[in-house]
């Protein structure tokens, strides 16, 4: 039991802080800037939208505002066979040229749209956003900076979460975003990362992927592939994207990215050739280990459960029951200030993956938006 037990410690603490300090001390010794300058290629904005009506309108008028030529933006409007009126208003805000709607019949999954959209795409580089992400204005510019250096085949923006205070998980949510770019600036730094934010995501349209229906998390199956491809994958921290804090709650959307990041890990086998040691070295840290913590959660309990007579394992073991005790508070309650309310972000996370798990296991796999 003891065995477990410090095994079950020595893995949640190295996901969560481990991880970040040899990050840190990794980028003592390496560096390796992204050759960034004022270039301005073709660039089509792709907008995926399912039932988007509340949304829709405000996201055109926020792509036709972006700081960028207006005969080298296209944006395309892809909706997934939407049953509301999404399409309806983003042609009133169309113009057919630069501003254009494609109207799939068929609710068949986002992946479908997205390469569907990239084959109808003009640019040369093709940004995807989600229609709830407002752009700031600078966004796309920051963004194609990167691009002109030719090792870059695809580039990820930041992403914030606005009004955090106004949602049940809005403040836990903002510091796990807070935390996720800290270690997605360390990664690019150091090699490449892994995966992008669907809010704001840039590829070169000569090394997009074309996954295969199916695919959940695709913003982080595509930079994994261009990465595979042999093409740098870099974060850009002044490319940002804005989301509501409501737009990221729901325990079904939860299992459903948890999912995804279960069929990730067989993106696995292309970082083994040509190899790639550190991207490698970030799939298994910042994933593999992160998607075992809900297991080793399980059994630092159990095994702490076993050991009370001692009383250090008494004191670890009050700590579980305090943490635990909190995320059940926090599941009821809207505790203050915001922080106290991340033991139950952190449950409700890795509760969604066991979940997920279960699902996977029974084979239940949903792939269109709800």
């Amino acid at each position: 039991m003891k065995l477990a037990f410090c095994l079950s410690v020595c893995v949640v603490v190295y996901a969560y802080a481990g991880y970040p300090i040899l990050l840190l001390f990794l980028r003592l010794f390496i560096h390796r800037p992204v050759r960034k300058n004022h270039i301005e290629p073709y660039v089509t904005l792709v907008v995926p939208a399912y039932n988007e009506r509340e949304v829709i309108g405000t996201k055109i008028r926020n792509a036709a505002s972006l700081d960028y030529p207006v005969n080298k933006l296209e944006v395309l409007i892809a909706s997934d066979g939407s049953s509301d009126e999404t399409v309806e208003i983003a042609q009133r805000l169309s113009d057919g040229s630069r501003i254009r709607v494609l109207a799939f019949s068929q609710n068949r999954g986002k992946i479908s749209v997205l390469n569907d959209s990239v084959r109808e795409a003009r640019g040369e580089i093709i940004v995807f956003s989600d229609a709830s992400a407002i752009l700031d204005v600078d966004s796309i510019r920051q963004l194609v900076a990167n691009f002109a250096d030719p090792e870059v085949g695809a580039v990820s923006g930041i992403y914030r979460v606005q009004r955090a205070s106004e949602s049940r998980l809005g403040p836990a949510e903002e510091i796990y975003w807070k935390y996720e770019t800290f270690l997605k600036i360390q990664e690019s730094s150091l090699a490449s990362i892994l995966g992008g934010h669907g809010q704001i995501l840039g590829v070169r349209k000569d090394r997009y992927p074309y996954p295969a229906t199916g695919t959940i998390n695709d913003d982080y199956v595509i930079p994994v592939r261009v990465l595979a491809s042999g093409s740098r994958v870099v974060y850009e921290p002044l490319a940002v994207a804005f989301e509501e804090a409501s737009e990221m709650v729901g325990f079904k959307r939860r299992v459903r990215i948890m999912a995804g990041n279960m069929q990730q890990l067989r993106e696995i086998k292309g970082l083994f050739w040509p190899p790639q040691p550190l991207p490698l070295f970030f799939f298994l840290s910042h994933k593999i280990v992160r998607s075992l913590v809900p297991f080793f959660l399980l059994s630092l309990a159990i095994s702490n459960s076993f050991l009370l007579q001692g009383r250090f394992y008494r004191l670890t073991g009050l700590f579980q029951l305090s943490f635990y005790g909190l995320a059940l508070a926090g599941s009821r309650w809207q505790l203050k200030p915001g922080s106290l309310r991340v033991p139950y972000y952190f449950c409700f996370v890795n509760t969604a993956y066991l979940w997920s798990v279960c699902r996977s296991l029974n084979r239940r796999r949903e792939v269109r938006w709800k």
